[in-house]
């Protein structure tokens, strides 16, 4: 019996020191190995959510890195064995970097959608504005198309104004010239008209339908002869002074007689008296071309031959000058 208790306390005793080895290696065990704690915990998969996040390591890398340096710092604390007040303080603060890395990332994602819709705003208001300066300056060119194309209309209408103008003026500047002609030909026409009156005049010429008749009574000639007297060169002078200023005409020289003899006789006198008074005109510068004769005798008597001043009417010559316009104007 000695022998068992003594094996069974010393079983006891190996029991004891055995459970102690066992308890003080859990308690080893239990003292190596951090603490779980809560706080750090959510503070921990908070940061790994928020690492995960595109956005928030995009928008927020700075804040997400301090995050992470603090939920370190946390867990630093915690394998150290800082009280559960100190790890739980440290977990705090890392979750609040969590969030505000969270919250920057959202602000930041806002800030970018808002800056990216004032962008779209500025972009889609310098588009309006570039439209609306598009169609200014296309209203202006066009504007400026239907000026130009205003202005030169005007230009070729103040053109063909000015060319218009410039042909009337020398249209009048002609006609006027013309007119001025024709007042020019029409007072020389007068004068003529008017000298060739005179003339006339001086000749006690008048005008018949044969032509201009002068005639020449018988006081150039002798009773019975055919010889010029003495004192008819001055009418003969004028009759010449006419032919010569009268180029144009011609004249045709009648002798005449009254009823006095015979008609052979008096056709004789009548043509010596004609060719004498052609003589004298050619004596005094009248081409004998622009003369002709012509014995009329007792034949187409002016006056009764059966007296003596009707006989005295009917011994005559007459000279006739061929028509001319400015007959008519002397009738």
């Amino acid at each position: 019996m000695t022998m068992t208790a003594t094996n069974v306390s010393r079983r006891t005793r190996l029991a004891r020191a055995a459970w102690a080895a066992v308890t003080f290696a859990s308690l080893a065990a239990c003292s190596a190995m951090p603490q779980r704690n809560a706080a750090l915990d959510q503070a921990r998969e908070r940061f790994q959510s928020a690492q995960s996040q595109n956005q928030i390591a995009t928008l927020a890398a700075d804040e997400l890195k301090r995050a992470g340096e603090a939920l370190r710092a946390a867990e630093q604390a915690n394998n150290n064995g800082d009280t559960l007040a100190t790890v739980d303080h440290l977990a705090y603060l890392a979750s609040q970097s969590v969030a505000l890395a969270e919250e920057t990332a959202t602000s930041r994602a806002a800030q970018a959608v808002t800056a990216g819709a004032s962008a779209e705003r500025d972009r889609m208001r310098l588009a309006l504005r570039t439209q609306e300066t598009e169609a200014v300056q296309r209203q202006l060119a066009i504007t400026q198309a239907s000026n130009a194309r205003t202005e030169q209309q005007l230009n070729q209408q103040l053109s063909t104004a000015q060319r218009n103008e410039a042909r009337t003026s020398a249209e009048l500047a002609e006609t006027e010239a013309a007119a001025q002609v024709d007042r020019a030909r029409l007072a020389q026409r007068n004068a003529q008209v008017d000298d060739l009156q005179s003339q006339l005049n001086q000749l006690n010429a008048r005008v018949t339908e044969r032509g201009v008749v002068v005639t020449l009574g018988d006081v150039l000639f002798d009773s019975g002869r055919a010889g010029l007297k003495d004192g008819s060169n001055g009418t003969l002078a004028k009759l010449a002074d006419f032919l010569k200023r009268n180029p144009q005409r011609n004249a045709a020289i009648e002798g005449y007689t009254d009823s006095v003899g015979t008609s052979s006789s008096n056709l004789d006198l009548a043509e010596r008296r004609a060719s004498n008074v052609k003589g004298a005109l050619q004596q005094m510068g009248v081409p004998a071309d622009r003369l002709s004769t012509m014995a009329i005798g007792e034949e187409h008597p002016v006056a009764d031959n059966s007296t003596a001043a009707g006989r005295q009417m009917n011994r005559r010559v007459e000279v006739i000058f061929s028509p001319s316009a400015g007959d008519l104007l002397m009738k």
